[in-house]
């Protein structure tokens, strides 16, 4: 069966924007980079990598350096579920740093444009509760919010 793998088009920064990925979620890895041979007819691409292939948390991905023909937008975004607010703030801080941008409702976007919705398991019994009116509460507190706080969502579904 045919595997389908996003491809994420950077600028000339597909080696280091892996590297800075798989730094971040544990079982991740660079498996294969393909660069430009060394007599390429651009002598300043000679040697850089063309396509980086790498995989986070079990999620095959490319990196491709296709120059700045395309950018990053919020059409399409990288949902990273995590467990609880210390997972939730180490991911978040790490993206957001060096020129990213925090975004609204828990979306923040990372130095070379990619956008990442970052999402605890705290959205299920919230956002996505049993009882309609904490769910409509803690839609509007999640509205209302760039970082997602856990602690903020429960209170919301609660009515406190």
């Amino acid at each position: 069966m045919p595997r389908i793998t996003p491809v994420l088009w950077f600028d000339g920064e597909a080696e280091a924007a892996a590297t800075f990925y798989v730094s971040l979620f544990p079982v991740s890895h660079i498996s294969h980079v393909s660069r430009y041979p060394d007599d390429f007819p651009d002598p300043a691409l000679a040697g850089q990598a063309l396509v980086v292939e790498f995989d986070l948390d079990g999620q095959g991905f490319q990196g491709l350096n296709g120059g700045p023909g395309f950018v990053p937008n919020e059409a399409v975004s990288l949902s990273v579920p995590v467990d609880d607010q210390e997972e939730l703030d180490r991911i978040w801080d790490a993206l957001a740093s060096d020129g990213g941008q925090e975004g609204r409702c828990g979306w923040v976007r990372d130095r070379w444009g990619f956008w990442w919705q970052v999402v605890p398991s705290a959205m299920q019994r919230t956002v996505g509760g049993a009882d309609p009116a904490g769910a409509s509460r803690a839609m509007e507190a999640m509205m209302g919010m760039g970082r997602l706080v856990v602690a903020d969502l429960e209170a919301a579904y609660r009515g406190d």
